[in-house]
C-alpha cells in the first residue's frame, strides 16, 4: 500500500502547484503583458477616475441618456443570467409588454417600432450593447430631455457605432456606457 501511496500524494502535490499556482500565474502574466486592458476588466477611466466597464452593461434609467438592454440578472455581475422564460411562457409576454408600455410612456410620441432589444432581457443579462435601432429607437426622447438637437444625437449614435466583429460576425451596435459618456462630454 506505501508503494502505490507515495506516487500518488507525489503527483496530487505536483499536478496541484502546476494546476493552481504555475498555469494560472503564467496566463495572468501573459495576459497583463499581451492585454492589459482586457486583463483589467476593460475599464473605462478617464482623468483618473473610473466610470466603468466597456464589457458589462449598466443601468441607465434617466431620460437624458440612453438605456440599454432590460437585464434579468439586475446588472449585477455576480448574479448574471437570463430569466430563462421560454417564448411560450405568460409571464415573459407580461414582462415584456410592461416594458413596452413604459417605453411608449417616456416617448409617447415616438412614431418607430420598438426595437425587440428593448423589451428582452439577454442571457447574460450584462450587455454593454444595443443595437443601432434600438439606440435610433431613442434619440427623440434623449434630444429633448438632454436639450441637444436631434441630429447632433444622432450624429453621436453613429459615431459611436461599432462595425460587425472581424468584418463579418454579428451585427453593427452601440456601446451604451460609451454614448452616455459622450452624451455628457466625458468621453
Amino acid at each position: 500500500m506505501k508503494a502505490q501511496l507515495r506516487p500518488a500524494i507525489t503527483l496530487l502535490a505536483l499536478l496541484t502547484i502546476i494546476t493552481g499556482a504555475v498555469y494560472p500565474l503564467t496566463v495572468t502574466g501573459l495576459a497583463q503583458l499581451l492585454f492589459p486592458q482586457q486583463a483589467n476588466g476593460s475599464l473605462i477611466v478617464i482623468d483618473g477616475k473610473a466610470y466603468g466597464s466597456e464589457l458589462i452593461g449598466q443601468q441607465f434609467d434617466d431620460p437624458k441618456y440612453f438605456w440599454g438592454r432590460p437585464s434579468a440578472a439586475g446588472y449585477n455581475a455576480t448574479a448574471s443570467s437570463g430569466s430563462n422564460y421560454g417564448p411560450m411562457n405568460p409571464t415573459l409576454e407580461e414582462v415584456v409588454q410592461a416594458r413596452i408600455e413604459a417605453l411608449q410612456a417616456a416617448d409617447p410620441n415616438n412614431p418607430l417600432s420598438i426595437p425587440v432589444d428593448l423589451v428582452t432581457a439577454s442571457a447574460s443579462g450584462l450587455d454593454p450593447h444595443i443595437s443601432v435601432a434600438a439606440a435610433l429607437y431613442q434619440v427623440s426622447r434623449v434630444a429633448t430631455a438632454s436639450g441637444l438637437g436631434e441630429a447632433e444625437v444622432t450624429s453621436l449614435v453613429e459615431q459611436y457605432t461599432e462595425g460587425r466583429q472581424l468584418g463579418i460576425f454579428g451585427e453593427p451596435r452601440v456601446n451604451v456606457l460609451l454614448l452616455n459618456l459622450a452624451l455628457d462630454g466625458i468621453q
